[in-house]
């Protein structure tokens, strides 16, 4: 046996959408229904669990064997459910690197994620049956009752189970042309080993920080309520139509349109009120916490929280349970004051010091993250244990050391500029790098030819040069700078048009970049070629257009040729779009360089992760790692094993920074 495909049909009183896969095997009542397998693409077996059948013992056994691939859509759910299935101890779990995971090939390849979508787009014969969610309904559910074994709707379920075994191995058999590089394995696996080994929070904190949050969002749902006259002013559709009878009209009341409402200065001051109350009690950050609760372990961890490849093409990682990549920074100069007011439940204390308490609560999301309990080891996990559940202080032991903990957190400085400058050898810029100079400070001195200085001379460029770099660095232009908050930095829309004129005068090297790689790329699509530019590779192949990074990762655009659009020919492709359609979608050589950075950048990052080995990293957000302090790694050792250059990125400047810290925080 080299090769076993499986599918599972489970159940649990946990839900697995809110809560993520550990959080739902780990419940009292998790049961596998159904096993559906095949060995080697053989025919389909299946297991009724639920009736008592057994799965066979050469089965039994490749679930354990090194020697045998197993391969499952969404491969964590499997492998995390025949943990607990096989009597795994507690947060204890199947090797990583003995599982491969058909929706990751898929996502590799630029398909969609969903098994349903992806067997529509790749027009399966085996395509997964749409009976699927309303049997789940009916037999995975807290308190469904299963039938007789030859009931009607059963056998429908077991047909379900077995036909998402055959669409994978169809899915496998159709991509074979295309394989996954063995190093992008390497990488999932390493990111399987941070999603079981988790994060552990301050459950004590979150806790109070729940309950003060409701007594204060309950107290503005009652001002509201007041103001309003609304029975429900928290339902959009109300506080819609009471907007329209006090004269303004609101097509959305998300984050981004609240606010661009509130800078409209003619706005009545009653529906100003209104609209900053609504703003803090519906911070989504707040809810993080309610999310932490639901989806933690009985150990104190949360698993589970990085989805590999999450994002198509470029195969940056996305966030699942407690969305991490769009955590509110911390910048209060009192966060230890707040933390500890807030960890000790005082609400009175802490409403009479912090009047928008929302917005604190929001600043102290990151701070509920923790470091466990660890010892300084000789190895990373004691012979029979699972670097997973670090060992207790009363585990000591002889000559093992109690550690304070501590996080360590490091953080890859202006990773994307510099991949940017070295990919297109802007030379200033490199050498800024080079000398460790604020590139805000010297892009301002390079577009208004002037020493600009922080806090100094000329400092009031310095804004200028900062915006131009978020916004400009992609063939970004006015709109760009308006979409990173150049009018609320207090730039004048006058103003606008010139700083993207100089940033483009001052970054020549850029500009051509630009047009070189959306040249390779147009010439290869045309023509079905195989086109070369800056050390990339532009691939035709049945359909794809490839780009092929120096990492030798490559980038995948599905169903890519040539349209048009007011510009003129561009290339177009399938891919998610609007309210996350399949559709297809057109490209620019300023998406496709943003493409090319930001796949690099997190290769950068995973070339790290993968040289850290068995260190703690229970987190990376953006392009920061967050490790455990348990005597294997200093904080100086983090550093520079990120700052490490890959092999294949010669001339890459990087450098890291970084700080240790009792709870997770921005420095």
């Amino acid at each position: 046996m080299k090769d076993l495909f499986i599918d599972l049909e489970t159940s649990s009183s946990v839900d697995l959408a809110k809560c993520g896969v550990y959080r739902y095997a780990e419940a009292e009542d998790f049961k596998i229904l159904l096993f559906s397998y095949s060995v080697d693409s053989g025919p389909v077996g299946t297991v009724d669990l639920a009736h008592w059948e057994n799965i066979p013992m050469e089965i039994l056994s490749a679930l354990t064997d090194r020697k045998v691939t197993k391969w499952a859509y969404n491969s964590a759910f499997e492998r995390v459910c025949l943990s607990k299935f096989l009597g795994y101890p507690a947060n204890t779990f199947i090797e990583p690197e003995q599982f491969r995971c058909v929706m990751t090939w898929g996502a590799y390849l630029g398909l969609p994620m969903s098994l349903a979508k992806i067997s529509e787009v790749m027009h399966l014969q085996q395509g997964k049956l749409d009976t699927g969610e309303r049997l789940i309904r009916k037999f995975c559910k807290p308190g469904s009752v299963i039938p007789m074994k030859d009931d009607p709707e059963w056998q429908l379920f077991c047909e379900y189970n077995r036909h998402d075994v055959l669409a994978e191995m169809e899915i496998c058999n159709k991509l074979a042309s295309w394989p996954v590089p063995e190093f992008v394995w390497e990488e999932f696996w390493d990111s399987e080993r941070i999603n079981d080994r988790g994060v552990a929070i301050d459950k004590v904190f979150v806790k109070n920080a729940i309950r003060i949050s409701d007594a204060v969002t309950g107290e503005i749902q009652e001002e509201l309520e007041k103001i309003t006259g609304l029975e429900n002013p928290h339902s959009v559709q109300q506080l819609k139509m009471w907007l329209q009878r006090q004269g303004v009209e609101a097509d959305s009341l998300d984050k981004e349109a609240v606010a661009s409402m509130l800078e409209k200065q003619e706005l009545p001051d009653v529906v100003r009120m209104v609209l900053r109350l609504h703003q803090k009690v519906s911070r989504s950050s707040v809810a993080k916490y309610k999310k932490m609760m639901r989806s933690v372990n009985a150990d104190g961890r949360v698993r589970g929280m990085f989805r590999f490849y999450g994002a198509n093409r470029t195969g940056r990682f996305a966030s699942r349970i407690v969305q991490l990549q769009n955590l509110p920074k911390n910048h209060m100069d009192d966060l230890d004051e707040a933390r500890a007011l807030v960890r000790a439940g005082d609400l009175k204390a802490v409403k009479a010091k912090y009047p928008d308490m929302q917005d604190v609560l929001s600043q102290l999301v990151r701070t509920a993250f923790i470091p466990g309990e660890r010892t300084v080891c000789s190895a990373y996990a004691r012979k029979g244990t699972s670097p997973t559940a670090p060992a207790a202080p009363s585990e000591l032991n002889e000559g093992e050391e109690s550690l304070s903990p501590k996080l360590l957190v490091a953080d890859e400085s202006s990773i994307e500029a510099r991949v940017l400058a070295w990919f297109a050898g802007e030379t200033w810029r490199i050498k800024a790098f080079a000398d460790g100079k604020d590139i805000y400070c010297e892009s301002a001195s390079q577009m208004f030819h002037c020493t600009v200085v922080k806090n100094g001379e000329n400092g009031h460029l310095r804004p200028k040069g900062k915006v131009a770099e978020l916004a400009l660095g992609y063939q970004g232009g006015v709109g760009a700078l308006i979409k990173m908050g150049a009018l609320r930095e207090g730039l004048k829309e006058n103003e606008l048009q010139p700083i993207v004129d100089a940033w483009r005068a001052a970054n020549p090297r850029i500009v051509k970049f630009w047009y070189d790689i959306g040249d390779a790329a147009m010439d290869a699509v045309k023509f079905h070629s195989t086109t070369k530019a800056h050390g990339l590779k532009f691939i035709w192949e049945k359909g794809f257009l490839f780009i092929e990074l120096l990492s030798g990762k490559r980038l995948a655009y599905y169903g890519a040729r040539v349209g048009t659009n007011q510009y003129g020919d561009c290339i177009t492709y399938y891919g998610v779009g609007v309210n996350k359609q399949w559709m297809r979608l057109e490209t620019s050589p300023g998406r496709l360089v943003e493409n090319i950075i930001q796949a690099t950048a997190r290769d950068v990052l995973c070339y790290a992760i993968g040289n850290l080995g068995d260190r703690p990293v229970v987190m990376h957000v953006h392009d920061e790692i967050i490790c455990e302090a348990d005597g294997s790694l200093s904080l100086d050792q983090l550093c520079e094993i990120m700052g490490r250059t890959p092999p294949w990125a010669e001339g890459l400047l990087l450098k890291a920074e970084g700080f240790e810290t009792e709870y997770y925080r921005k420095d």
